[in-house]
């Protein structure tokens, strides 16, 4: 079941392979020396175009992910008693068609729920998962997206329509909300960049936090709030900014709608009282918002601090409410929407040239949609038998480009649109059949999961297949969880390891590691430069396993829902050109709408086979390539990228596929941010009603936590030096704080009788669990703060696991959460600590005689 990955024999000769960290967004490029199997030394790629040789310590022992007997290598399936045995391949996949096929037919495709999709890095297997989600006619999914980041998307959807980042690079007042950049990045460079803000006199960093974080020592203004009240007190500066008359009224005036209903709000807000409430000094408050106004340039972040805390999706409004206010985007230094390979939030949207669109346009989009439309059949046939002989398929390419270069200005923005949209599934919203769940972005929020589940309506969900993510260990309340798994009719967990939630599946598929298959780092968030990698195996599979692209090919191929003509004539075009398979592919799609989604595995399928040897997986980065161009042509073109239409997607893609460093993809200039806005008009639409209510709704509110039963309040998910996500499952991994303390105050302690290093047990309403307490000045008096990353299964000697810290989802509870949009309130858990063992116990024990 599981194997050892460490190479046994004599060692290949070390070589030096291009990759990325994966350990958070950032995504950093990284150079690794290989030994065989293993990774003996990591170091920053100077060559990366976004990190340019920076990484922080938590990279630098990645074999630990890679190596070790946690590494699975052969198909497992559950057995009646609870135990697993190994299984083919072949048994495998037709037997976990088969269900999932008896699943869709008894109850509907939507009654099959799909969780992951990626990881951090982990990403092309995720979209090549979308295929087998519109496979089965799936309608609802989710990832770890929807515990975090739901709030804040639906908040940008409603002002600007996508995602924003800061240029902190250059700004003149940081602004960080529930964010610790020092230990969780997140910023491009974020450790060098944090000492130039705080080493320039001539700028400044303002820290919202609970804790005395790292990031929270260096800045020039701490507001350390009480924890959960970052809404009073997020108000409360953006309030300042109201009635001291530090907007920007003028700008507000020109490029924004609602603003009025805005300002109305906010200077109703008593500052005093909000301070009051938020336990911050007034003073310290309004120092705040004078520093931001007072700034040339101002840019915020927040983060899981606040966005897994009360009134989440308000403080999301509330923080843009800070840069809006005062004018500060689009412009050096300011928030910025961005480029993207492919939106990971928010809706694929193209930026029309500022060239001017194509002559007669409507007419050719006219002529070229209706040819795909009804000649895509005959079209394919023609290609086929063009792909017979050399001269004929030579003749076929002329003809494939002639027409691409006539029709595909004008066809493409739409046919890339049906593409995005069903592989992003941006557009789908509304509420979960069961609970009535808001979905945003396509996803349900992770603690309705359960709630779908464990009931018997009749539109529960039935089957549920699970990419790369361990939902029963990082999802609330994780004994709810497990038991709605283990309720399904069908469950199937791929990824590498045997983790807490493949010991709850009905099949686990073994998948290879992020360093032995084609990868591609897709959180592609930076303004005005932006970059993105394709990573490159740096050696062959561990035996036995796959590539996520491969399994869902082959699950589909079971599925038998795409005609294999299809398939053939698409193969056949692929084999004139690529201009001569892109005409076939738009056409069939055009001709039959229902294969959008379908697109990963029909690229796999036949245009992966004109690939070399172990670069199948790479079609969907063409395909990427293509939608990247279509949408940014201006901002793809200055990054130097200079032809037009359909070549211009080509060039991007043979850049992606042979720079292993990476490739700055799109070279915008601060005005482009504007083109990047959704609204038909060009604006900021600053008032979000509901959220102005929700406002209202607080200040009548005294904000309260805890309890005499439960005194503290416990932040599940501390980042520190040696945590991150749990695909780091060997605790070797951590150098320091290997067992992941409790953080506590020295006066908390004190008057527990208790010192670091002595151990406590932490009792939620939830749960318990047991350990060691580190007293630290960076926590306030009633707060209490456990690692992320801990908690997880390692194989030892024999069958033996062992568990190494908490397992934080013990503690959690699914039913406080954000009224909005589900987020869990980890970072807001009510919890008391009962005293087991002490230093100081046995002198104590002579006192006494």
């Amino acid at each position: 079941m599981t194997t050892d990955t460490r190479a046994t024999g004599p060692a290949d000769e070390a070589q030096w392979g291009k990759t990325a960290c994966i350990l958070c967004e950032c995504n950093c490029g990284v150079e690794v020396k290989v030994e065989g199997r293993q990774l003996v030394k990591i170091r920053g790629d100077k060559e990366h175009p976004g990190s340019a040789g920076y990484t922080c310590e938590k990279p630098l022992r990645l074999d630990k992910y890679q190596n070790g007997p946690h590494r699975i290598d052969t198909p497992l399936r559950r057995r009646p008693d609870g135990t697993y045995e190994e299984i083919e391949w072949d048994t495998a996949i037709r037997e976990i068609a088969t269900k999932l096929a008896k699943v869709r037919d008894e109850h509907g495709g939507d009654k099959i729920f799909y969780y992951g999709g990626g990881g951090q890095g982990n990403h092309l297997g995720g979209a090549y998962g979308r295929a087998l989600l519109h496979a089965v006619g799936a309608k609802y999914m989710s990832n770890a997206l929807a515990q975090e980041k739901t709030g804040e998307a639906w908040v940008d959807q409603q002002l600007y329509g996508n995602h924003t980042t800061g240029d902190f690079e250059q700004t003149e007042v940081a602004i960080f909300i529930g964010k610790n950049p020092w230990q969780s990045h997140g910023v491009a460079r974020a450790r060098p960049v944090l000492r130039e803000i705080a080493r320039d006199p001539h700028r400044a960093m303002i820290v919202i936090d609970p804790r005395k974080s790292e990031t929270a020592q260096m800045a020039d203004l701490h507001l350390q709030l009480k924890p959960g009240t970052d809404a009073w007190c997020v108000s409360a500066i953006a309030a300042t900014l109201v009635q001291e008359e530090l907007t920007a009224r003028e700008w507000l005036d020109r490029h924004t709608v609602g603003s009025d209903e805005v300002l109305a709000a906010l200077s109703r807000i008593d500052i005093a009282d909000h301070a009051r409430r938020c336990g911050v000094p007034e003073d310290l408050i309004r120092a705040a918002a004078r520093r931001i106004a007072a700034a040339k340039s101002a840019a915020t972040y927040e983060d899981l601090g606040v966005q897994q805390s009360p009134n989440s999706t308000l403080v999301s409004y509330l923080n843009k409410m800070l840069w809006l206010l005062t004018g500060n985007f689009a412009k050096p230094g300011g928030v910025h929407i961005h480029s993207w390979v492919f939106p990971i939030a928010g809706r694929w949207y193209p930026v029309p040239p500022q060239d001017g669109t194509p002559r007669a346009l409507r007419a050719r989009r006219a002529v070229g949609t209706a040819l795909m439309r009804w000649g895509a059949r005959p079209l394919r046939r023609a290609l086929a038998v063009a792909g017979r002989s050399e001269w004929s398929r030579a003749g076929a390419d002329w003809g494939a480009n002639a027409a691409l270069r006539a029709f595909f200005e004008p066809v493409s923005v739409p046919a890339a649109r049906r593409m995005a949209d069903a592989l992003g599934r941006s557009n789908v919203e509304g509420t979960t059949p069961v609970s009535g769940a808001n979905i945003i972005g396509g996803m349900i929020p992770c603690n309705a999961i359960a709630d779908e589940i464990l009931t018997d309506h009749p539109d529960r969900l039935r089957a549920m297949w699970i990419d790369a993510s361990n939902p029963a260990h990082s999802l609330a309340e994780s004994a709810r969880f497990t038991e709605a798994m283990r309720s399904l009719e069908l469950s199937v967990v791929v990824d590498v390891a045997f983790t807490e939630t493949a010991r709850q599946a009905d099949y686990v598929l073994p998948a290879a590691s992020q360093f032995e298959k084609y990868e591609a780092s897709l959180f592609t968030l930076h303004f005005p430069h932006n970059t993105f990698q394709v990573r490159r195996p740096l050696m062959d599979p561990v035996p036995g396993t796959r590539s996520e692209p491969e399994i869902y090919a082959a699950i589909i191929d079971k599925l038998g829902v795409v005609d294999t003509r299809l398939i053939d004539d698409l193969t056949a075009a692929a084999g004139v050109s690529r201009h001569a398979f892109a005409l076939a592919l738009f056409s069939a799609v055009e001709n039959q709408p229902r294969l959008a989604g379908l697109v990963p595995y029909l690229l796999y399928r036949t245009l992966g086979a004109t690939l070399p040897d172990g670069e199948r997986s790479l079609v969907l980065i063409w395909a990427l390539a293509h939608l990247c161009a279509i949408a940014q042509p201006d901002a793809v073109r200055r990054a130097g990228f200079t032809a037009r239409g359909f070549a211009q997607g080509e060039q991007l893609f043979e850049a992606f596929r042979s720079r292993g460093e990476g490739v700055m993809f799109a070279d915008d200039r601060y005005d482009d941010a504007w083109g990047y806005i959704q609204h038909a008009d060009g604006k900021i639409h600053a008032a979000i009603p509901v959220l102005l209510d929700e406002l209202a709704r607080i200040t009548g509110i005294e904000p309260s936590y805890t309890s005499e039963e439960f005194p503290f309040t416990l932040s599940a998910g501390e980042r520190r030096s040696f945590t991150a996500n749990v695909i780091i499952r060997n605790p070797e991994w951590r150098r320091r704080d290997k067992n992941g303390a409790l953080r506590m105050c020295e006066t908390d302690a004190h008057s527990l009788g208790i010192e670091t290093g002595d151990t406590v047990r932490v009792v939620t309403a939830t749960g318990s669990a047991e350990t060691s307490v580190e007293i630290s000045d960076m926590m306030q008096q009633g707060h209490l703060s456990l690692p992320n990353g801990m908690g997880v299964t390692y194989p030892r000697d024999g069958d033996v696991d062992d568990v190494t810290g908490v397992p934080l989802n013990t503690l959690t509870s699914g039913a406080r959460r954000d009224k909005f949009f589900g987020a869990p309130w980890h970072k807001n858990v009510p919890a008391r600590l009962e005293v087991l063992t002490t230093t100081t116990a046995p002198e104590k024990a002579q006192e006494s005689q």
